[in-house]
């Protein structure tokens, strides 16, 4: 695991990137697109969001742990173009699953937490499609999970 080299716009610092937890590469290029793997809500090995939102966790921190798989995705982005995100012509495609109660209907407000962090850090490059769903359960038990697909020159 590499420490993250970066302070983004904002102030904004990316954690270590993160190795994968099982047989898949984290990120990959394709024909001018990016593809990041399902990120969780870690800083390093340490998974600070495990439980349920809705039961565990508020909207609140269910978006701050959205948040932090985004920051993930952006350190693996970060570290795979060497530092210049300027490549980035456009986020395309995040999809988020939230691990949330029976009968939790705000996975979209729990996922804003992602999406507003890619605006902020990325401007107009950030607007992006996406879907958010609900599941009972994630990979060691993580509130959130994050996935992304960017356009690269």
């Amino acid at each position: 695991m590499r420490e993250a080299e970066a302070v983004l716009p904002g102030g904004v610092i990316l954690p270590p990137v993160s190795v994968p937890r099982g047989n898949y590469t984290p990120i990959l290029s394709c024909d001018g697109f990016l593809f990041v793997a399902g990120q969780g809500p870690r800083w390093g090995d340490d998974l600070r969001y495990k439980g349920v939102v809705g039961k565990d966790f508020s909207v609140e921190e269910g978006q701050q742990a959205a948040r932090l798989c985004g920051l993930n995705i952006l350190a693996h982005v970060w570290h795979f173009l060497e530092g210049d995100l300027s490549r980035i012509r456009r986020l395309v495609r995040v999809a988020g699953v939230v691990r949330c109660s029976e009968g939790f209907e705000q996975q979209a407000k729990v996922l804003n937490g992602a999406s507003d962090l890619f605006g902020e850090v990325l401007g107009d490059a950030g607007c992006h499609v996406r879907i958010a769903t609900g599941t009972s359960s994630l990979p060691s038990g993580m509130a959130v999970e994050v996935e992304a697909m960017f356009k690269i020159d």
